[in-house]
């Protein structure tokens, strides 16, 4: 089935590569005006039809420039993804406050920045709109090597419910909290293609996520097949991972 998004426009950050790129393509495919946007030019550049515009989520006042730009050019604003996002690997001990901080600013801070902006425009619109938070399996498990990222990832899934609470029945806010997903920066989590194939055989499906995959979720959620969900945080995990003690224990089974 296609879900039609045509007349709607989204905003998808950090919308040039990797899952945002997914998100930025399956909204175009289904009919949705979208607008990504990045701290600089995207490389390569972005499929036919969608647009890029700079600014940096981290500053609010680039992003009222952005939504306010947004809603000049096309009269409203029905979806905004916040995809924007990630962490470098950091023991804990070893992570200065600093670095910290400007996990947490990227990673949850940003988000409620964007979606402030967005509301504003939002619940002035007859038909309101959608906001999309992307979170990480990092916020239900410990996450070592970046605890910042998986606790402000946790905190963007409360932020989640909070505004889906303080922001309805205009504006829907729900999250889509993800696995490991096969992007063009994968060798960076996982190794080589041996380890990539390693990683995906630990996954229930068998598979790493493709950027596609939570773009299509994200079409999903923001059409009206969705219109009763509000305030959920929806695991993209393919099943998750198959529980450690089944390949420890050795007992045999037949």
């Amino acid at each position: 089935m296609t879900l039609d998004l045509t007349g709607r426009v989204a905003l998808v950050t950090g919308g040039a590569r990797g899952v945002g790129l997914g998100i930025t393509r399956r909204l175009l495919a289904a009919g949705a005006t979208v607008v990504s946007c990045g701290r600089g030019e995207p490389d390569p550049p972005l499929p036919a039809g969608a647009e890029h515009r700079a600014a940096d989520v981290r500053d609010a006042d680039q992003v009222r420039a952005l939504i306010e730009g947004i809603v000049a050019d096309h009269g409203r604003l029905d979806v905004a993804v916040n995809n924007a996002g990630g962490a470098p690997y950091a023991l804990a001990a070893d992570a200065g406050p600093r670095f910290s901080a400007a996990i947490v600013g990227l990673n949850l801070l940003a988000p409620l920045t964007v979606a402030q902006a967005a509301n504003r425009v939002m619940q002035g619109q007859p038909d309101g709109g959608h906001i999309i938070n992307i979170s990480s399996e990092s916020a239900r498990r410990a996450s070592p090597g970046t605890a910042a990222y998986g606790a402000a990832k946790a905190g963007l899934e409360n932020l989640t419910r909070s505004l889906a609470v303080e922001w309805a029945p205009k504006v829907r806010v729900n999250a889509i909290t993800i696995g490991p997903v096969r992007t063009e920066q994968a060798h960076l989590h996982y190794g080589d293609e041996q380890g990539v194939a390693a990683v995906a055989r630990t996954i229930v499906l068998g598979r790493l996520a493709e950027p596609d995959d939570v773009g299509d979720l994200c079409v999903l959620l923001a059409s009206p097949l969705a219109a009763y969900v509000n305030g959920a945080a929806i695991l993209l995990d393919g099943g998750g991972t198959r529980p450690a003690f089944l390949d420890a224990a050795t007992v045999e089974h037949d």
